[in-house]
This record gives structure tokens, sequence and C-alpha cells, in this order.
């Protein structure tokens, strides 16, 4: 279904991966696994045709469909319902069936209304090729298991929420992908536990090839039958035919059989070495001591390498400015998109140091309630209250915060307009971004790197309130925990929105706010259960 020959991937002048081959056929499920920035999403990309190698070959046959990890509808007008037909083309189909079907009430004379039949003819006959009614169920099937509300169905995109949007998108790629071959970058980002569940049995039952990048280890477990696994020190993909468990176990195996060889071959080389020290100071003996020497240096030479530990970003927020008692509050704040009514006189106080986890359904509200608090948006009613002292810092889980069109050190500077050229490549280095990483513009950063560079942006700015959503999306499993550690220590008053259980353990939180029906409550682990169900 896709075949990949002798290919090259580069971000820039960095090579990412050379001379890789392979197939992705009918019934495999590729885990695709590797440190951020390894190379992950741009070999999706460049699977997906988005993007072209720097060598090789890329064949396609057959449908693809690729879920990006920042996929956006074209047109933020076109319904939900619309937007997932959109998929099999069914979306004009639909449209001019309904725009038959008003033509035919309107139509004031018998010519009109022959016209107007003859037009429904046509469209209906279009619309049932397409698979007509059952493909708009099907479609509604999908949305349903993905927790996206009837009540939705009829709304246009840009009415929704961030996280619904991104379900529309992971919809519209599912119901699109008959026997074809999905691509699917993070696909749990923003879903509940239900919908998790609900997605991994439709990716055990997909027939055609499926490629998915996740660092929902028991979304693998689950689902995949082999393991591709990107090693960003050698830019090499090593293939494991196995699933994900397995895998585990025979990297583990690999790995003490390499150190128990490296070590006995260390132990007879340095041997060997001891003995031609001693032989080499008689000349009887001073050539066949060379010689040893020799074969104890072929020795060593010929042991596989020990892996080299991949970097780890140090992350950590800034040291927060002094503020006032209260720096931030919000009284009565109501916010609609159209006539769906998102927030209800929301009231809100956030003493300093203090932490508030808020939780609710996918369009309850949550990414809203921060982007009003963050300025980014103006509530239709209530006000923000700022407290003496306040300096904010927000992270966004679109990564809207920061400038795609403008390089990683570009966004850093607008954020940090004090820092030298030198200091801001420590801050940056700190985050991994070394050398000609800087100069990579953000919009070609994978997921997992846009979140590193945004909490780069953070770490100067002195915020003594930080307002973060979703702030361990897209992370591997060491930068996630430098932001689990960084949570912990950071000292000043946080506002977070996660499903990530282990950022709410590492946040400790003192309160809870509970969407739509803004309930505020003092923190209990009864509330723990509903952060992966929100």
């Amino acid at each position: 279904m896709i075949t990949v020959r002798g290919v090259e991937l580069r971000a820039g002048a960095r090579l990412l991966l050379s001379n890789i081959s392979f197939t992705v056929s009918p019934g495999d499920r590729i885990g695709l696994v590797g440190r951020n920035g390894a190379g992950k999403t741009t070999l999706m990309t460049a699977l997906a045709g988005q993007s072209r190698p720097a060598d090789g070959t890329i064949t396609p046959t057959g449908p693809v469909g690729f879920l990006a990890q920042d996929s956006h509808a074209a047109d933020p007008a076109i319904t939900v319902t619309g937007r997932i037909l959109s998929a099999r083309g069914l979306d004009t189909a639909l449209r001019e069936l309904r725009a038959a079907e008003a033509a035919m009430a309107e139509a004031a004379s018998p010519a009109a209304v022959e016209r107007a039949m003859n037009t429904y003819a046509r469209a209906e006959a279009a619309f049932q090729a397409g698979g007509g009614y059952g493909a708009e169920a099907e479609a509604a099937r999908v949305a349903a298991g993905l927790g996206l509300p009837d009540r939705v169905m009829g709304e246009p995109v840009g009415s929704l929420s961030g996280g619904q949007k991104r379900r529309v998108e992971l919809a519209r790629i599912l119901f699109a992908g008959h026997g074809g071959t999905l691509l699917l970058d993070e696909p749990t980002n923003h879903l509940d536990a239900d919908s998790v569940a609900w997605l991994r049995t439709f990716l055990q039952a997909h027939q055609g090839g499926l490629v998915v990048i996740s660092h929902d280890t028991e979304l693998l477990a689950a689902t995949v039958n082999r393991v591709f696994h990107l090693d960003a020190t050698r830019a090499t993909i090593d293939l494991h035919n196995t699933g994900w468990t397995a895998y585990l176990a025979q990297r583990d195996a690999a790995e003490r059989r390499r150190e128990r060889e490296r070590a006995n071959g260390e132990r007879k080389a340095a041997s060997l070495h001891a003995q031609a020290d001693r032989m080499k100071a008689r000349s009887a003996t001073a050539v066949t001591a060379r010689s040893m020497a020799r074969r104890a240096d072929r020795m060593l030479a010929e042991l596989e390498p020990a892996r080299r530990t991949e970097k780890v970003a140090r992350i950590r927020l800034p040291e927060p400015a002094p503020c006032g008692r209260m720096p931030l509050g919000a009284v009565g704040l109501d916010k609609s998109y159209g006539d769906h009514r998102v927030l209800a006189g929301v009231d809100l106080a956030v003493d300093r140091g203090s932490r508030l986890v808020v939780l609710g359904f996918n369009g309850a509200g949550k990414t809203t309630l921060l982007r009003l608090l963050a300025g980014r948006e103006r509530p239709d009613a209530g006000r923000v209250v700022h407290g003496h002292g306040l300096r904010l810092g927000y992270f966004a889980q679109e990564h809207d915060t920061l400038d795609l069109n403008r390089t990683v050190r570009e966004n850093l500077s607008t954020a940090a307009p004090n820092l030298t050229d030198g200091e801001a490549r420590r801050v940056l280095g700190a985050f991994l971004f070394t050398g000609e990483e800087a100069d990579k513009r953000a919009g070609v950063l994978s997921g997992g790197e846009k979140t590193r560079l945004a909490l780069a942006c953070l770490v100067h700015s002195g915020a003594n309130v930080l307002l973060l959503d979703e702030p361990t999306n897209n992370l591997d499993p060491a930068s996630r925990g430098e932001v689990l550690g960084a949570l912990d220590a950071y000292p000043g008053a946080i506002v977070m929105v996660t499903h990530d259980a282990g950022a709410v353990d590492a946040l400790r939180p003192e309160r809870v706010l509970l969407l739509p029906d803004a309930d505020e409550d003092l923190w209990s682990e009864d509330y723990r259960d509903l952060v992966s169900l929100a």
C-alpha cells in the first residue's frame, strides 16, 4: 500500500533518516516510535505525500488518510457532518440534495416543480452513488464513537472547541479509511477514556494499513503488530515485526546482551593489553607483544558500540515576579459562539501560589476559559480582574502563542527581548534546540518540539500565574517527566487543563473547577477519576 525505497529525510541541513526502506501492507499496524525530534512527524508527512524526501522514493497504492498533529478544517464554516462526509466527496452531493429539496418546496409553478424534481433526482443519484444515507449514518456512528454529541453535527466546525475540532478531523480520516492506509499522528490527543477505548477497537478491526505515532503505550500495546523505532543518534529505523509488548522485551534483552558482550570483550582486551605490556620489555617477545596489542585493539573496534544516551530537555518554568495576594480573578464570565453558550457566570479567584485544575468534557469551555483569562478573547459578559503585579504566562494547546513563520530563536527573542544572543541560545540548548535547530522555522517543528519551544518562551517571562492547556501533549516520556518535575517545583500560581492524570499528580491542586456548571470545590482524590474522562 506504501513502498519506501532508499529514502533520506532532512530537516534543513540536519540528517534525520538515511537510506531507509520498508513497506506498509494490508493488515500492517505499525507503531512509529522515538524521541521528540527524531523525525517521526517528518516521515509521516512524507508518507502522506505532503513533503518530498531528499532522496529515494515513496510510492503509495490505494487511498491514504493523514491525521496531522495540528490538523484543522480548511473551511471553518462547513458543518461537522459536511466535514466528515467530505472525506468521500459526499459533502458536495449532500449540499446539492438539500438545495434541491429547498427548490422543490419553493417552486411556484408546474414547470419550476418539474425542474426542481429533475435536479433532486440527479442530486439523489449522486448522493446514493457515494453511499447515501448509509454513509451518513456511518459518519454519525464514527463521530459518536469519538465523543462528538449529536447537537454539534449541524454546527460549523469553526464554532467548536480545539478538542472537538481535533475529533472531527480524526472522524473524517477514519470515515475515509475503507481498505486504505491510515497515517495517524498522536490520535489520542484531546480524547477522553471512552473515546480512546472506542478508537482502539476501531483500529484493531481496520483491514488496511496503519502507521501511528503515539505516546499512549496502551494504544500501542492494543493495536500495533510491527514497531519502527527511529534512532536519532544513528539516523536509522530499527524494524521490529512484533507487537508492542514483545518489542519492549526484545529491546531490553538486546540491550542486556550488548552490555554483556561489551563487558566480556573489554575484559579480554584488557587482559591481552596487560600481557603485551609485560612482554614488550624483552626483545625476544616484543614482536609478539605488539601483535597481541593490535589484536586487543581489533577486539575493541569490533564490539558493538554502546548506545549513546539521548539528550533530555532540561525544562524549567519561570521564576515568578512578586505580586499581590490575588493576582488574577474573574467575575460572571459569559461566552457564546453563535447560539451555543459555552460559559455562563464563571467566578474565579486565583490566589498567589495557588493551584487549580479545570475539568469538564470536550466542548465544556475549558480552553475558552483559559483564553479569556489570557486576554486572547473577550467575554460576552463579566470581566477578568488583574491584581497587583500580575504577570501571565499562557501555554496554548494548539501552540497559537508561537509565530509559525518565524524561527525558533526569533520566537524566543519576541518572548524575552532582553536576552542576549548567547543567553537565548543557552535557553534553547536546555530545551534541545542546539546549533542549526535554533534557526528552523517554528512551523516545521513536530508537536513535541513546539511544546518545548512554547515552554522555553515562558522561562524568562517572570510569570507568576501560569495558564496551562494540555502541557504534556505530544511529549516523549523523558520530556514529559521533565515537565511534571517543573510543575511540581514551580512556586507561582497555576490554572491547568489536562487529560493527563500524571500532570494532575505533579500539580497537587488545591481546588477544582468543574465546567460547564462552573462549580468550584476543594480538590479531592475522588476527582482524579474524572481527569481521563474529561
